[in-house]
This record gives C-alpha cells, sequence and structure tokens, in this order.
C-alpha cells in the first residue's frame, strides 16, 4: 500500500500518484443499493492524477488540439427524437440553488442553459477567471477521454478509482476515516449548510473549489470525494456482482457492466450510454445525497455534461 510521486504541474502538485495494485474490497452494503454487494476485486497498479484535471489543463490541451466539447455544439435532432427544436442549442446543465423546494423534483435546481460550457461555466458571460486552478466542469464523457487520449493516458475504471479513492484504508467509510469531519474539521469540498436552498459557505466559495484545497488520502491524492464527480471508463450498472465463490475467482481488474445494459430505461427512446461517475461533489450533503464515499457510485449519461462533473485520468503500466 505504498504511493510514489512523479511529475509536477503548473499549480504545483505531484501529476502521478502510483497506486500499488492489491485486492481489496469495492462497494458497499451500508447505504444505497447501487453500491451493493460489497465484494473483493483484483486490481494491478497504476499511475493516477493527483488531481482532478483542472481549467489551466483542459486549456492546454484546447489550445494544442482545436477541441470543441460536446456543450459547445448543438445537439443533433436524431439523437433525441421528441426534442423540442427550440432545445436543441449548444448548452448544459447548471445547478441553480432555489429560494424553495416542493417535492423531489431536480428542475428545480437544475436547469439546461444554453452557452454554458467549460470556458462559461454558469452561462451567459460568466468565464474562469480566477478558476484556472479549478476543475475543469461541463465535459461530457467524449470530452475527458480526448484529453485523456491527448495526454497519453486513460480515464480510470471504477475499481481503479475506487482503490485510489481508499488511500490504502481497508473498509473506511470515507477517503480518509470514518468519521465525515474529525475533530470538526472539513477534509472535502462538500455542501455545507441545507441542500439546495441554504449554503453556510461563505459567498463565492460555494462551488467548486481550486485543486489541492483539502488533504489528500494517504496515497496523496487530492479530491477524490467532493469538489467534482469524476467520469471512470465503466458502463454503468444498477448493481455490482455477486462475490466470487472461492479466492481463486476473484475479478482481476474489473471493467464493469455492457453499453445495453446502461441504458436509462425511463428513457426507451433514446440510446446514450451511461457510465459511472465516483467521489460525490461540492453538491452532496448529509441530508439529500451521501456519496461524498469511495463506495458510492452514480450513472451519467455518455452526452451529459453538468457544472459539477469533472475527471482524472490514469496511466497503466
Amino acid at each position: 500500500m505504498t504511493s510514489d510521486v512523479r511529475a509536477t504541474d503548473d499549480a504545483g502538485f505531484s501529476g502521478l500518484v502510483w497506486v500499488a495494485g492489491r485486492t481489496f474490497t469495492m462497494g458497499s452494503n451500508e447505504h444505497y443499493p447501487e453500491e451493493a454487494p460489497a465484494h473483493p476485486v483484483a486490481v494491478d497498479g497504476f499511475w493516477i492524477d493527483a488531481t482532478p484535471v483542472t481549467n489551466r489543463q483542459f486549456a492546454s490541451f484546447v489550445k494544442a488540439t482545436g477541441h470543441v466539447t460536446v456543450a459547445e455544439r448543438a445537439p443533433r435532432a436524431a439523437d433525441y427524437p421528441g426534442a423540442l427544436p427550440k432545445m436543441l442549442r449548444a448548452g448544459s446543465l447548471v445547478f441553480t440553488p432555489p429560494k424553495a423546494i416542493v417535492g423531489p423534483d431536480i428542475t428545480q435546481w437544475w436547469s439546461f442553459k444554453f452557452g454554458a460550457d467549460w470556458r462559461h461555466p454558469y452561462g451567459g458571460r460568466t468565464d474562469i477567471r480566477g478558476k484556472l486552478d479549478h476543475p475543469v466542469v461541463h465535459v461530457a464523457y467524449s470530452d475527458a477521454m480526448a484529453y485523456a487520449l491527448w495526454a497519453e493516458k486513460d480515464l480510470p475504471t471504477e475499481a481503479e478509482w475506487e482503490l485510489a479513492a481508499c488511500g490504502g484504508l481497508d473498509d473506511a467509510e470515507f477517503a480518509w476515516g470514518d468519521e465525515l469531519n474529525p475533530e470538526g474539521k472539513l477534509m472535502a469540498n462538500t455542501w455545507q449548510g441545507t441542500f439546495p436552498t441554504l449554503s453556510t459557505k461563505p459567498a463565492g466559495a460555494d462551488r467548486t473549489s481550486p485543486v489541492g484545497s483539502f488533504p489528500s488520502n494517504g496515497y496523496g491524492i487530492y479530491d477524490m470525494i467532493g469538489n467534482v464527480w469524476e467520469w471512470t471508463s465503466d458502463f454503468w450498472s444498477t448493481r455490482h456482482p455477486e462475490p466470487a465463490s472461492h479466492s481463486c475467482c476473484i475479478p482481476s481488474n474489473p471493467r464493469g457492466g455492457d453499453a445495453d445494459a446502461s441504458y436509462d430505461p425511463r428513457l426507451p427512446d433514446i440510446r446514450i450510454p451511461r457510465r459511472v461517475l465516483k467521489g460525490g461533489s461540492h453538491l452532496c450533503a448529509p441530508n439529500y445525497c451521501k456519496r461524498y464515499r469511495p463506495a458510492a457510485r452514480h450513472a451519467e449519461p455518455e452526452d451529459t455534461s453538468t457544472s459539477h462533473v469533472g475527471f482524472r485520468c490514469v496511466k497503466r503500466v
């Protein structure tokens, strides 16, 4: 359970951290049903980015390649049967805290904003000045993968990501231990207050934070919990597989389910695969979403970008 460090990025954080391969217990039986069952898996060693990819790093990629993100392109009508023509414009999902809520309808705090993208995180005339060392957001799966390939890396599997997030701890609730705020100390950028109507954070600090603003885990990796959800390469599955009946049969370097099983059954006419997100974000709160844990997972359509989803990369040996 050792780690090493190699390279340095513009913000001064170690660019890649070595995570030694081992067998560990993936998933949890204690929280949301999609995290179960807890089961042992074996994962080979790999290098992982010490922080999420930042706006500064993503800007270098765009400058070098001319990449245009999904959020900057108008959707094709053929991909979205029944969509209103007026909605087929470039944009992305942005969180806006409501003054009050009625029921569980998330459209009260999430809206599709035309013109929202990685350069304009809240739409309109917003920009990333002063946020170059914040995680890049409004990146769809293909945008994250394009960056990874350009950087001669890859996106992590769910198992790789979860192993790295655990930081060498076994069966711990969080990436740093079993208490959310040990001795009152904030360990990650998660929601403070009552989600989604009341944030008790200082003005201007209620969204993403610069990478490395909170303590690293035991491997020296930052922001594995909170700040932004992170893409993995695994297709979504509603549950983990059952544990192996014998130690000789423990899955090695699992790669998740298949594309067909990942489709959202609530949208039978839209065949967009979903991938696994990990880590929670600055919007996760005890009163609403306790997914600021290594075992937590969330489904995200490949084409979807939001103001609280980013990514980091891995490099395999």
